[in-house]
């Protein structure tokens, strides 16, 4: 049986490979992250020690990823000179790369393998975390959900790399 190519392969090739920025864990909900050197991703499940790991396996929103760059953005827009990644409710924050280009795609961080399974919109606690307009400041850069494949660990510093689905 031959497989059906994914049309999202054509931009793989202008993905440029990230770093891992940031990484953080929540322990329970509403709780807030705890930052990390290194976690372990636990394939179909989540990251060690997110409380997101004793849900459902196999949800799409295993793991979520920011990008630096759209942290400057939402800085921007909200008139804040820093903002904490923990503020924002992601687990990993990387740079260097476009992460709304990895949506439907699989992509390595670390040792472990992840397909990226949506875009990750703000809910309504960025409009106490932020301030008023906090969702508006982030719509089109609040990253992507996804759900790891492979089991693997990530590192502060590790590389994100798009993977060809003909490679698998």
């Amino acid at each position: 049986m031959t497989k059906r190519p994914n049309p999202l392969d054509k931009y793989a090739r202008f993905v440029n490979p990230g770093v891992v920025q940031w990484i953080g864990v929540r322990p329970k909900r509403k709780l807030p992250l705890q930052s990390l050197e290194t976690v372990d991703a636990v394939a179909e499940y989540g990251l060690a020690g997110d409380h997101r790991m004793i849900k459902t396996p196999g949800s799409g929103r295993q793991v979520t990823f920011i990008s630096q760059e759209f942290i400057d953005q939402i800085q921007h827009f909200t008139g804040y000179e820093v903002i904490d990644p923990a503020t924002l409710r992601r687990n990993i924050v990387v740079s260097g790369l476009n992460l709304n280009c990895l949506r439907r795609q699989r992509f390595r961080v670390g040792s472990a393998l992840f397909e990226a399974t949506q875009l990750c919109h703000p809910c309504a606690r960025m409009e106490e975390a932020l301030g008023e307009g906090g969702v508006a400041a982030m719509i089109g850069h609040g990253g992507i959900c996804a759900r790891i494949l492979e089991s693997g660990v990530i590192k502060l510093g590790d590389a994100i790399t798009v993977i060809d689905s003909t490679e698998n």
